[in-house]
């Protein structure tokens, strides 16, 4: 009789565990289960730039792998050169996993260089895909055309260029151009790089530059008309950390190329070693996608299981490079890689940086 109840005692105690792991599972099920659901995909700048051509290809991708395949919709937030977008979905997202976010190098060089406008953390934040881009920079055409005889030729004209603020992304520019001895006038404050190609379409400014995804969908129509001549990229990283032509623009000279040109002789000293050092930071490893650490970890394991299988499919590069160009996409570890080059940089290029800040634009941090 002992025995009987002992065994239907253990039958019951199984029966209990069975079901809590049953529970558990479904629980883990639930939480990773979209169907019904929308996904707010939230962009820091305004539309048909960079990071919003980024979000706007990878949107529908992603609701087909995502479990249940939500709605995943494109929300643009621009403002202070994207710090606006970050701070609310530092402090105001939701953290059930149905808000992620995108950054820029425009989000990282504010949290560089202790922009007291930052309220946000990169170590709060999960990567879930992680972008490496590039950028091009070009003319109208009856400057760029003097400037391909010889870009001696226009150093003396008085340039115009839109820019989101010089403690943004468009401190690679601004800090390249004055490196070659150009004068470039920035109209600060426009609210994305989208914007500043607008305004350069509309003749308000005469020179202007895009990252790669932007360039290919936005700009290279307007090469292809004759209306624009790119001058110069940024650049890539070799293996080895040197810089050398993007593979995407391979016929267009880079920075390095150009000022060897100018000036005749390698960059060097101070300037280029702060230059090179937030290029690094954000180019090579510019455009992630997060989602905050308080969410679920399976959730976030599910978003970074659909990238993967995203970037993991045989006809990816041929349907991406159209938008994105070919450059690196990265998931797990190697995302989290990139966050660490993009966010962690040499404290003498900050300190040089934040020097050449205060003495060119009268901007103290």
């Amino acid at each position: 009789m002992k025995n009987m109840k002992r065994i239907k005692f253990i039958s019951s105690l199984y029966a209990v565990i069975i079901y809590m792991l049953l529970a558990m599972t479904n629980s883990v099920f639930a939480e990773t289960d979209f169907s019904g659901k929308t996904i707010k995909w939230v962009v820091p700048f305004s539309e048909g730039g960079g990071a919003d051509a980024i979000a706007r290809f990878f949107a529908p991708l992603l609701a087909e792998e995502l479990s249940g395949h939500p709605i995943v919709e494109v929300v643009n937030m621009p403002g202070a050169g994207s710090t606006k977008g970050a701070n609310w979905f530092s402090s105001l997202a939701p953290t059930d996993g149905s808000v992620i976010f995108s950054t820029s190098g425009s989000t990282q060089f504010p949290f560089l260089l202790d922009d007291p406008r930052v309220k946000y953390d990169y170590d709060d934040w999960e990567v879930v895909l992680a972008s490496a881009t590039g950028g091009v920079a070009y003319l109208p055409k009856d400057l760029g055309e003097r400037w391909n005889k010889d870009p001696k030729l226009v150093l003396d004209t008085d340039f115009v260029f839109a820019s989101q603020g010089p403690t943004r992304l468009d401190l690679i520019p601004l800090l390249a151009w004055d490196m070659l001895g150009m004068k470039v006038e920035p109209i600060f404050g426009i609210k994305g790089r989208a914007d500043g190609r607008l305004m350069f379409e509309r003749g308000f400014v005469n020179i202007d530059y895009q990252t790669s995804s932007s360039f290919l969908s936005k700009v290279q129509p307007l090469v292809d008309k004759g209306e624009a001549v790119p001058i110069m990229t940024w650049g890539a990283l070799d293996e080895l950390g040197s810089i050398v032509r993007d593979p995407n623009f391979p016929d267009i000279p880079t920075f390095r190329e150009v000022y060897v040109e100018i000036h005749g002789t390698e960059p060097s000293g101070n300037d280029w070693n702060a230059w090179k050092a937030f290029f690094i930071a954000g180019f090579p490893a510019q455009k992630m996608v997060v989602i905050d650490k308080d969410v679920s970890p399976d959730i976030i394991d599910a978003y970074s299981s659909a990238f993967e299988s995203i970037i993991g499919r045989e006809n990816f590069i041929e349907i991406s490079k159209k938008y994105l160009g070919v450059y690196h996409q990265a998931t797990g570890d190697q995302a989290n890689q990139f966050k660490k080059i993009a966010t962690q940089i040499d404290p003498s290029a900050v300190f040089w940086i934040k020097e050449w800040l205060k003495l060119s634009y009268n901007v103290e941090l």
